[in-house]
């Protein structure tokens, strides 16, 4: 019997559009893949921010447009710097067996990327050269997407897992509209704006429900009432960055006026958002330094060429089709995240959002193609 190709993705769809639809399609392409794996962010997200709409529904539409299986990348992971992120991302793509990786990236170019886990190791070598100072001299320049390829490089590291790239032909970070392939970023900004975004995105349901402002109260209620020594327990909270938060809610008039007064060169905005993120689902650091290897890979759902994919390889890896065979403490990480993420939402409608967390994985019967 041929051995199936299978394909893997990292994608947040926050929102899913018209550029991820591309992506698939390409990633179809240049691996020939049999089976294509996409493992998505959970309600938070890498810039520390919540999704502008749940996994579900984010889930439905991946497999609607060609995804085979999505597996969730647990919150912890999801909710990191890019080199974290990555990682585990390609933690689960190894269990998953897949044999290559498809990416966008502004240079486009693999062997760039190769070149520069080599030149980290290089300066890394040089005589009081710190690996901070040397990632500052390789990243310096480099676009957002570029600097996940090199994470996903490195982690992949011997494994026998071919690294591809496609050209990303959008801004990551611009904020306007570029036609009917523009950023997420973008999107969500004229959502905010309650501005028409239908020709960016085939999704139907967006709203402005989950921003960041919605979680402003909470926010600032915490920072107000927990000492100082509560907060710098919390995951992130590092280099005095609980008192410098403490200051800065105590001036401020709106989420948005918050984090320009909060950031400075030594606090990003994402670092800050990934710091309130975890003070917003108390996520300490001592839980995390306590954390068991990932070593389990969570299914948010499926069509019928995954579901037979899956039952090739289930008695090789720990596959949770379900939310109570996720191991404990990660379980009690993804319940919580999703408490805090309906919190938004009116009171009648939190508890069967929340009920949607221990559900089955989605099952696709069909396809829109």
């Amino acid at each position: 019997m041929r051995k199936l190709t299978v394909c893997g993705i990292v994608c947040e769809y926050n929102p899913f559009h018209n550029g991820h639809i591309h992506h698939i399609q390409q990633a179809k392409v240049i691996s020939k893949c049999d089976v294509l794996v996409c493992i998505m962010s959970g309600n938070f997200v890498q810039r520390g921010e919540p999704a502008i709409i749940d996994k579900w529904e984010r889930t439905k539409i991946a497999l609607d447009y060609g995804v085979d299986i999505v597996v969730e990348l647990p919150y912890i992971y999801a909710t990191q710097s890019a080199n974290h992120f990555a990682k585990a991302s390609i933690d689960i793509l190894k269990m998953m067996q897949v044999d290559c990786i498809v990416f966008g990236s502004e240079s486009n170019d693999v062997s760039f990327l190769h070149s520069l886990v080599a030149k980290e190791k290089q300066l890394i070598k040089k005589p009081g050269q710190s690996s901070a100072k040397a990632y500052e001299e390789m990243f310096g320049d480099l676009s957002p997407n570029d600097i996940l390829g090199y994470n996903y490089i490195k982690a992949i590291g011997d494994a026998p897992i071919a690294a591809y790239t496609i050209q990303r032909t959008n801004a990551y970070h611009g904020k306007q509209l570029t036609g009917s392939v523009s950023s997420a970023t973008s999107i969500r900004n004229q959502i905010a704006n309650q501005q028409v975004v239908s020709n960016t995105t085939p999704m139907t349901n967006l709203d402005d429900r989950f921003l960041m402002e919605h979680y402003f109260p909470f926010i600032k209620y915490q920072l107000q009432v927990l000492s100082k020594q509560e907060l710098a327990a919390i995951f992130l909270m590092d280099e005095g960055m609980e008192s410098h938060l403490y200051k800065q809610v105590e001036l401020a008039v709106s989420y948005d006026d918050f984090i320009k007064r909060a950031i400075t060169k030594r606090y990003t905005k994402a670092s800050i958002q990934r710091s309130l993120i975890h003070l917003l689902t108390h996520t300490t650091k001592q839980v995390v330094n306590s954390l068991p290897a990932l070593d389990y890979v969570r299914i948010l759902g499926f069509n019928q060429t995954g579901q037979n994919y899956l039952a090739n390889i289930k008695e090789d890896i720990h596959l949770a089709s379900s939310f109570g065979q996720i191991p404990q403490v990660y379980r009690d990480m993804e319940y919580k995240a999703a408490q805090v993420y309906a919190s938004v939402l009116p009171l009648d409608k939190q508890a069967a959002f929340i009920k949607k967390e221990i559900q089955q994985p989605i099952i696709k019967k069909d396809s829109v193609f």
